[in-house]
């Protein structure tokens, strides 16, 4: 009976929809308990929902690889919803003409800030280049870190998790902090987040207004653009 029971267990965790199913239903848990919380910022949907499949895949024993192929059809999906997301981009691309020369300054500051933090800090503690390379996409949407990280030689799955990581983190602290230091201005509330935390964040700014979602589009877009030109110069440096 036992071994009936296991063997039927077996084919469900084992079957190809399944790892698509675990991970609707996981999101969609999270996202009810956000809304039943009060929305807190520090149970982000997209970060409940990963750790909970990251802890069942281990538990029933389910590999990567056969997950990834399981949801597939969401990583199909992953870059038209990314471009769904710079949509608002439109709406504010007069708004962006007349600020130029300020998104440029602010474009290329979080830039630089953004790759000196990663490979000093990773530097200074003397990690591999595997890892140092693995990191340095973290600052842009998943397609292209995807993208970049093949590119440069990365660890991809790891690229992805970080990626997403850092999204989450941004997306939850960004906004707190630009409430504590005073960042009224819709615009470069959603520039500041869009450039840190890509797709989540700029999500997340579209929930607060038109203005902050459509300037975090624009920051999600131009970074990514300017990202994917400087880190392949960047990884070459790093690890020559």
């Amino acid at each position: 009976m036992n071994a009936a029971v296991n063997d039927a267990v077996n084919a469900v965790v084992h079957a190809p929809g399944f790892g698509l199913a675990l991970t609707l239903a996981a999101y969609l848990g999270a996202d009810a308990l956000h809304r039943r919380l009060g929305r807190p910022a520090l149970l982000a949907p997209v970060l409940v929902a990963m750790i909970a499949v990251s802890v069942a895949l281990e538990v029933l024993g389910i590999g990567y690889d056969e997950y990834l192929a399981s949801v597939s059809v969401l990583t199909l999906l992953l870059g038209p919803a990314t471009v769904a997301l710079a949509l608002p981009l439109l709406r504010s691309g007069a708004a962006l003409l007349a600020d130029r020369a300020a998104v440029l300054v602010t474009l290329l500051v979080t830039g630089t800030v953004s790759v000196a933090v990663t490979v000093g800090s990773l530097v200074a503690f003397g990690v591999s280049d595997e890892i140092l390379l693995t990191a340095l996409p973290r600052s842009v949407t998943t397609p292209v870190a995807v993208t970049v990280g093949a590119t440069i030689g990365a660890n991809t799955t790891l690229a992805v998790v970080l990626t997403l990581v850092s999204g989450v983190l941004g997306a939850t602290v960004g906004p707190w902090l630009l409430d504590r230091v005073r960042v009224d201005d819709g615009r470069a509330r959603g520039f500041a987040i869009g450039a840190v935390s890509h797709g989540i964040g700029t999500a997340r700014a579209l929930a607060h207004s038109h203005v902050a979602g459509g300037w975090s589009s624009a920051a999600m877009v131009l970074n990514a653009l300017l990202m994917t030109v400087v880190l392949p110069v960047v990884a070459r440096a790093a690890t020559g």
